[in-house]
């Protein structure tokens, strides 16, 4: 089982990132789930939303305290909440910065992969939203989701426009990953 914690702050859709990326792997034939951790819930709070992925039923339906794969959603996180509590060994943290994996303040053996979100999010939406940029970054980084499961469950939670414009968003994190 492979399972993902996502750090955001309230209003930067990390319940709504959580969610889509469970239906993708469920759209692949995996069983899965995403589901946020509910207390402060505020906009600009930090907040916290997990993801289980796996070939097999997932019986566990507690928060995730051992990730295998960390997102971050805003890189100023990485200096009030410690995004490397209880990632596994080998693990992945996949960081929103304009700066390169050895630029990040972060003392870890995991691989760090980061994705400019933001800057892709203002060019195809005109908002700092970035959860479906992060999502196609979630997709090439891991393999856990594929691109065209992506896509189709971004464009139904987001319909017309909106959702292509996501999903050149989500296309974009993909192809600079």
């Amino acid at each position: 089982m492979k399972q993902i914690r996502i750090h955001g702050r309230g209003g930067q859709g990390s319940v709504t990132m959580a969610s889509m990326l469970a239906k993708a792997a469920f759209e692949t034939g995996k069983e899965s789930q995403g589901f946020p951790s509910f207390g402060v819930e505020r906009l600009g709070a930090p907040i916290e939303a997990f993801v289980r992925i796996d070939n097999k039923k997932i019986t566990d339906r507690s928060q995730v305290y051992n990730p295998d794969i960390v997102i971050v959603q805003d890189s100023s996180l990485l200096k009030l909440v410690d995004v490397e509590k209880g990632l596994k060994e080998g693990g992945m943290i996949i960081v929103n910065s304009s700066e390169g994996p050895g630029d990040l303040d972060l003392e870890t053996d995991a691989e760090i992969v980061t994705v400019n979100a933001t800057d892709i999010a203002m060019k195809h939406l005109g908002r700092p939203i970035m959860n479906t940029a992060l999502c196609g970054a979630f997709a090439k980084a891991t393999g856990l989701v594929d691109r065209e499961s992506m896509a189709r469950v971004i464009k139904e939670t987001f319909e017309g426009e909106i959702g292509e414009k996501n999903v050149k968003a989500m296309s974009e994190a993909y192809e600079v990953c």
